[in-house]
């Protein structure tokens, strides 16, 4: 192909994306983290304090809040949710108020969501450029083209990328990291260490979790030892200098990127107070020296919610509550949620790289020169990753896998290449391999067009017709990104009032003033014959309304699978009976956060009354002590 078309065609298929995915974001709700990652964004540019949601890195939510703040939003910094967490943990509850009051009371919500997720959508839109760039490096034109075509149609990318998360943004740093990683053995110069550190410092301020780049880099240096690469030293002592510069520069790398992180945090922290140095003696730099701890402490603050959240929940996969994370949820994630089309074009792949192993000469390689440590790395980082999501317990969102499901699409760049070389050499099923590439990229895009603009909730055929609810959990199939077809609903039935189980946190009023809140399990005898609309997670998971499904007066889907419209018997059978609620020993909660009741309606609680919010936090720490005494005894 020549220059042109190739751009023509990479600019075509990012349109793709854009519209479809952009398209689908512009029909959705505020989703449940978004709440807590806007509002904490726009303080952190507003006001240069960063005590807000520091269970996450700033990065994705400040970048998320630029358009925002240049648009003049306004939050209010005398409101007591921000007032309150300004102590300790306590910006734990009050995130979650003050984000939902900075997007529903205080500015536009649908305009105020619409603003954040731009540029996360062009964040998206330049991995998807990445991935093609890395993908031509590794598969020539046509390779960089099928990466590309098989990224813009996944259905997670289209659902996760517009949102004001984490993932996409820590899966652009990633690939970026590991593609750098080679150039740590290639005798680098200054210039490419520091950006190499750089993009470190961007992966350390996107999430936590990218403290794993780490453990990349070792599982390479093993790697190596096994089993060389082209590039590497065949003299013995010019390969032990080969390996110590590496050793170095990742060494250099790292203090560059840890030097960004403390500046990035110490710019974005100037105007936080930093009372808790207070056991510090006053001098007369004591102030100074509290302001240069405050990134440190941020970090490591942060970095320890972190853990302390990351730990085991509860989890449901194919129809099964588990009270921990189980090993083999994100390969069921991924086979039940990536296009079939893609499925397949994995497994031709692996088929032709069997076969073109088999009958080259072995000197012949699949990859163009110099890029064998590319692809080591790339794999390699690949397998480490897989590694550790499956020995997790923290089991809640393919969105969690978005930085193996970008890899594994790299891995389809030699396709093409491979074909190539077999067709060259006579082979008779060459052409039949082509045909079939370029079939199964086209079906993916189909497979992307038919699917909009219901991504979230999409399974492909290995779901056999069963609903989401029955085999996946949390943003797997609903985010509480649907009310505004929740509203669509209510005004094609002309309803004054609807029930309303949602999954998540927030008042709905701004996206379905007619609904009154409502738990599926726990129904009163005044619902019977009303409508009632439930999120899709909380049929099976977050709640426990099988007993719904036993009465199909009118059953309506919504959004694709991810919430349903029922009109309740009109009598509503008693709590424990074979066709009724259940009883409240069998009541589930969401994230199996029942310690304190329902969490719904303690994050509502406080929401509609923010001085609730001390209140809540002193019976949360005193259960949570009384918990911990019963562990001792």
């Amino acid at each position: 192909m020549q220059s042109k078309q190739v751009k023509a065609a990479v600019t075509l298929l990012l349109v793709f994306m854009a519209l479809l995915s952009g398209g689908a974001a512009l029909r959705e709700s505020v989703t449940i983290d978004e709440v807590a990652h806007i509002g904490a964004g726009v303080s952190y540019l507003q006001k240069l304090d960063m005590r807000m949601n520091l269970e996450h890195p700033p990065l994705a939510k400040m970048i998320a809040a630029i358009p925002l703040v240049l648009r003049g939003v306004h939050a209010d910094y005398s409101h007591v949710s921000w007032t309150f967490s300004g102590k300790g943990a306590q910006e734990f509850l009050g995130e979650w108020v003050f984000g939902h009051w900075l997007i529903m009371r205080w500015n536009n919500p649908i305009s105020t969501v619409m603003w954040a997720r731009v540029p996360m959508l062009l964040l998206t839109l330049l991995l998807g450029l990445v991935i093609y760039l890395f993908g031509s490096r590794l598969g020539g034109t046509w390779g960089g083209l099928l990466c590309l075509s098989a990224y813009v149609s996944m259905p997670a990318f289209l659902t996760f990328g517009p949102l004001v998360v984490t993932d996409v943004v820590i899966t652009l740093f990633w690939v970026l990291a590991v593609w750098q990683l080679p150039e740590m053995w290639r005798s680098p110069s200054r210039g490419s260490v520091v950006r190499f550190g750089l993009i470190l410092a961007g992966a350390f301020l996107s999430k936590f979790s990218s403290g794993l780049l780490f453990f990349v880099f070792l599982a390479v240096v093993l790697s190596l030892r096994c089993r060389g690469v082209a590039e590497q030293p065949s003299d013995k002592l010019e390969r032990r200098k080969w390996r110590r510069r590496a050793w170095w520069n990742m060494l250099k790398a790292t203090a560059w990127a840890a030097l960004f992180v403390y500046v990035f945090y110490l710019v974005f922290s100037w105007g936080q107070p930093t009372d808790t140095f207070s056991m510090i003696p006053h001098f007369p730099s004591s102030l100074l020296l509290r302001r240069l701890l405050m990134p440190v402490l941020l970090y490591l603050g942060g970095l320890f919610l972190f853990a302390v959240s990351a730990g085991s929940r509860a989890t449901y996969i194919l129809g099964h509550s588990y009270s921990h994370g189980v090993w083999f949820y994100f390969p069921t994630l991924f086979v039940l949620k990536s296009p079939l089309a893609f499925l397949l074009l994995l497994l031709l792949a692996i088929g032709i790289a069997v076969l073109w192993k088999r009958r080259s000469t072995g000197q012949a390689s699949a990859l163009p020169p110099g890029a064998e440590l590319n692809w080591r790395a790339l794999w390699v980082s690949l397998v480490v990753f897989v590694a550790v999501c499956m020995v997790n317990r923290l089991d809640l969102s393919i969105r969690h896998f978005l930085i193996a499901i970008a890899q594994l699409i790299l891995l389809l760049a030699p396709l093409p290449r491979m074909l190539q070389s077999l067709r060259d050499a006579n082979w008779r099923g060459a052409r039949a391999g082509i045909w079939a590439t370029a079939g199964l990229g086209f079906a993916s895009l189909a497979t992307a067009v038919w699917a909009y603009p219901n991504y979230m909730p999409f399974l492909n055929s290995f779901a056999m017709g069963r609903p989401g609810y029955l085999l996946v959990n949390d943003s797997n199939i609903d985010w509480n990104h649907a009310l505004p077809e929740a509203e669509k609903f209510v005004q094609q039935r002309g309803l004054n009032t609807v029930l309303l189980d949602e999954y998540g946190f927030s008042e709905p009023a701004a996206y379905v003033p007619q609904s009154q809140l409502w738990s599926c399990q726990e129904p009163s005898a005044s619902d019977g014959g009303q409508w009632a609309i439930v999120s899709a997670g909380s049929i099976a998971d977050a709640h426990n309304c099988l007993w719904l499904l036993k009465h199909p007066q009118q059953i309506v889907t919504l959004a694709g699978g991810s919430m349903y419209a029922f009109q309740l018997p009109a009598v509503i059978p008693a709590a424990g009976s074979p066709d009724g609620p259940p009883l409240p020993q069998n009541y589930h909660y969401l994230a199996g956060m029942g310690f304190m009741g329902d969490p719904r309606a303690m994050f509502l609680n406080c929401i509609r009354d923010p001085n609730q919010l001390q209140p809540t936090m002193d019976r949360m720490m005193a259960i949570g002590a009384a918990q911990n005494q019963k562990k001792k005894k």
